[in-house]
């Protein structure tokens, strides 16, 4: 229990960040090779930044002319095969859609694995540039189709994808899985009340988790620089923890550890930007055909709120191809799941559920067809 108090309280999107560790469990989707299909480890430069990323790419066969997509991470910092909980999401989705005649590129997020960069000073815009040189790259191979390139963004992928799509003629078509539809504090807010009653939190240790939070969350919004809000984020904590003597601080945490923790975790230029960041204002914008998939047990990017949010904001933009499905029984990560909770990703075997599979690669056919 300690332990779910201590995640709630540092309560991220980012599920990397929960299971860091190496879990070693029978994956039996996961593709074992040689593979059916060309696969080639590949490098390519984000100009802008100055860096250049490693990915894979992946195609239907070595010779002809294909359409592609590109997959993005959630946040934190990932591999390209999205790895965490033991699972290897982008390794799976990959094979799949490059089994059914789809180009696949997916790359190491910036200063992960091999890719260069330092991923800690980057934001959600930081990390669109990435995705904008990927795009790049693609149109330089003979064997991608430049007119049905497309993007699939996973959590804050789902949230990246919209960016590029505005800034981006390049891009054909978008998938947002689990992705954001409502500012980065309510996804918080909501994400820290459910999963901590799905793990059997107390109902006034919730009021007092939120209750903090929102006061972190307030100075975050008003803050216009990152040092001063590390020093009003100490004094407003130190003032908050001796005004509610009663508070419960995570696995016996020290004052001082508490503070330290909350302010390395939301003083940051990622966290200040997702806080903010309201993804209407950009779906607004957006034109070209999207699929927005949830998991009906999705606790971290709730199906009912940002569906909707997603919806409306996409119809204002007079967006005539939408489709909007939330599929049962699936968790954040598109698992077949008991409650969604974040401890359960380890537990289950699955990977991808096959109704998320073929959902996808039902629409992108569409989409890609002649």
């Amino acid at each position: 229990m300690k332990k779910i108090i201590q995640l709630l309280m540092v309560v991220l999107v980012s599920t990397s960040s929960i299971f860091a560790q190496s879990i070693k469990t029978n994956r039996p989707q996961e593709p074992k090779g040689p593979y059916p299909y060309y696969s080639e480890d590949i490098h390519f430069k984000n100009k802008q930044a100055g860096i250049h990323l490693a990915g894979t790419l992946t195609l239907p066969k070595k010779e002809g002319i294909f359409p592609a997509v590109i997959l993005i991470t959630g946040s934190g910092p990932q591999n390209r095969n999205e790895e965490l909980a033991g699972h290897k999401p982008f390794l799976v989705l990959s094979d799949y859609l490059t089994k059914n005649g789809i180009a696949v590129l997916r790359y190491d997020d910036r200063g992960t694995a091999l890719s260069e960069g330092n991923f800690k000073s980057a934001t959600s815009v930081d990390l669109a540039s990435d995705v904008e040189s990927a795009i790049a790259y693609l149109k330089t191979r003979k064997e991608i189709n430049p007119k049905k390139i497309g993007l699939i963004g996973h959590s804050e992928g789902g949230l990246i994808a919209p960016l590029v799509a505005t800034q981006s003629k390049d891009v054909a078509f978008i998938v947002m899985l689990g992705g954001p539809g409502i500012p980065g504090d309510k996804i918080l807010q909501i994400q820290q009340r459910l999963i901590a009653e799905a793990s059997g939190v107390s109902n006034k240790e919730i009021k007092g988790t939120e209750k903090v939070n929102k006061k972190i969350f307030d100075l975050v919004k008003k803050s216009s620089n990152i040092e001063q809000l590390r020093i009003d984020l100490r004094s407003n904590l130190l003032k908050f923890l001796h005004e509610n003597p009663d508070f419960k601080k995570p696995d016996n945490m020290t004052e001082d550890e508490f503070i330290h923790s909350q302010v390395e975790t939301y003083a940051t230029p990622w966290m200040q930007y997702f806080i903010r960041y309201n993804p209407v204002n950009t779906l607004k914008k957006v034109k070209i055909p999207v699929l927005a998939l949830n998991g009906e047990k999705d606790l971290q990017i709730t199906p009912k709120e940002n569906l909707n949010a997603i919806k409306k904001a996409l119809r204002k933009a007079r967006n005539k191809n939408i489709t909007i499905m939330e599929l049962p029984d699936l968790n954040h990560l598109f698992q077949e799941a008991d409650t969604g909770a974040p401890q359960e990703y380890q537990k289950i075997k699955q990977t991808y559920s096959p109704t998320a599979l073929k959902e996808i690669l039902h629409w992108l056919k569409i989409q890609v067809k002649p």
